[in-house]
């Protein structure tokens, strides 16, 4: 089907004569030519910009970022291969299966503890030596792994090196010859509503092509701990994996990941500036260092900014004995404002500039402490998971107070029971049903570490200010609950 670059547009005219009809044809003519682009924009300062609308064809972007884009298959043996086939071709749930016995006669006669098991995947050429990025997922645990070209050629590929952590892998093929690249972009730049494309092995149909918009950036969908996805709506299905999201400047500015099990235009790709940083370690060095900080943070919710009164931050929840951070001084409750200049909004923003400060390098951090802002440089380590247990201490159990709360000092068996791994705090036991704490939000398990800003270092301290509170007055309980971080709790005494 032909469409016209410029479609006219068209009115019908109404029936005058005379001079009329000369005012007349000159009003529409001004109409039709003021009728802006598609891809216009306005030059006067305080009008609004037209947006650029989709583009007439992709052909010319697709037919240059095509050939760097390439098929990745892989061959991988799997254990237990009988109970896996046994599963799929004759299960409990299918006795008069007709060919159950065959099938049983045929793989029970393999052997028990292999099983070959093709996948396939996508990728693209970054480096014209024949270096290819793709996901980690595509090419963890292989034994064989063939590239193959939109020429048709094939090669087979060395791992380089790989990250699980961001899902990233680095592999490269031998040509005869240079390779066409792609350039990497800036995700940085990249704008919701921007047009982008997809380019893939979905379901092993070579070299698809798909085009959507950004729907999304910054996306958490619980992979790892450097979350931080371009969501689009670019179709993007198995096979997909480790394919190129590109820019109508032909630009990397992604790669295509996960997606929603059964949605529907819903896709996520890896920024490509985090990815930059992981595809050079591990092309020089074939692994990838992150810097360490040895802390647990949060991010700040609106309870947790009007308590401390910060605009933007991430909390301190646990800093690690030994680490850097304990050695430069910085404490639980802290609030990060920035990393070397640059702002701090999010965990994954702080996660993210530590990671990329070497080893032995310099950080230093604006900190928000007790509304006092001071700036700490710390000396970052190599990312260690490991960390200390706590200390024992007396364990001390009062009973419920008027709030319906029971509270009793850390002990170690508590704090395995409840995952505390504080070592100052009370420990909410029990919460009365229907009591004001209760009705608050309270649970078993919370940690108790302020009242109105007074720190509760056990449970005498607790007890200690809700004795000297009065009726009425209003408390606000900064607690730290397992596997959420802090939060805070208000209700009237």
């Amino acid at each position: 089907m032909k469409t016209d670059r410029n479609p006219i547009i068209k009115f019908q005219a109404p029936r005058y004569t005379g001079i009329w009809a000369v005012l007349a044809a000159a009003v529409m003519a001004v109409m039709i030519f003021s009728v802006p682009t598609a891809c216009s924009r306005s030059e006067t300062p305080d009008a609004t910009p037209m947006v650029q609308m989709a583009p007439l064809s992709f052909t010319d972007l697709a037919d240059a970022s095509s050939p760097a884009v390439v098929n990745i298959r892989t061959v991988k043996t799997l254990k237990s291969g009988g109970r896996v086939y046994r599963h799929f071709f004759g299960g409990p749930n299918r006795p008069n299966d007709p060919f159950q016995d065959f099938f049983r006669k045929f793989f029970d006669d393999q052997n028990p503890g292999q099983f070959r098991q093709d996948s396939l995947g996508s990728g693209f050429i970054f480096d014209a030596e024949g270096y290819i990025v793709t996901n980690n997922h595509v090419i963890a645990d292989a034994d064989e792994i063939r590239v193959k070209l939109k020429s048709g050629v094939e090669f087979d590929a060395e791992i380089i090196g790989s990250d699980s952590s961001t899902d990233i892998a680095l592999i490269k093929i031998k040509p005869d010859q240079g390779l066409p690249a792609l350039t990497l972009g800036d995700s940085d730049q990249l704008k919701v509503g921007q047009w982008v494309i997809a380019i893939g092995n979905p379901f092993g149909l070579e070299h698809t092509v798909t085009a959507g918009i950004v729907s999304a950036k910054g996306r958490l969908i619980g992979a790892g701990p450097y979350d931080d996805f371009i969501q689009t709506d670019a179709s993007i299905n198995p096979g997909n994996s480790g394919g190129p999201l590109i820019n109508m400047n032909g630009e990397v500015v992604g790669i295509n990941t996960a997606i929603v099990a059964g949605g529907d235009g819903i896709g996520f790709a890896i920024p490509i500036n985090m990815a930059k940083s992981v595809i050079n370690q591990l092309k020089d060095t074939g692994e990838v260092s992150r810097g360490w900080l040895g802390v647990a943070i949060q991010d700040l919710d609106a309870e947790l900014k009007r308590y401390y009164g910060v605009d933007n931050g991430v909390l301190i929840a646990e800093v690690f004995p030994g680490d850097p951070a304990e050695k430069a001084g910085i404490k639980p409750k802290d609030i990060v404002i920035s990393v070397n200049g640059a702002p701090v909004d999010a965990s994954r923003d702080l996660s993210r500039r530590i990671a990329d400060i070497p080893e032995d390098g310099t950080a230093e951090l604006e900190i928000n402490r007790g509304g006092k802002t001071i700036k700490i440089k710390v000396k970052v380590a190599k990312r260690d998971d490991s960390r200390t247990a706590m200390r024992p201490g007396d364990r001390t159990v009062l009973p419920a107070d008027t709030l319906g709360i029971r509270v009793a000092d850390i002990t170690p068996d508590l704090a395995e029971q409840f995952q505390i791994r504080d070592t100052e705090g009370a420990v909410v036991m029990d919460v009365a049903s229907g009591s004001a704490a209760d009705q608050a939000g309270f649970a078993a398990g919370d940690l108790i570490r302020e009242i109105n800003h007074k720190p509760v270092k056990n449970a005498k301290d607790y007890q200690a200010v809700i004795d000297k509170a009065k009726k009425g007055d209003a408390l606000e309980f900064l607690v730290k609950r397992a596997f959420k971080g802090y939060l805070v709790i208000k209700l009237t005494r």
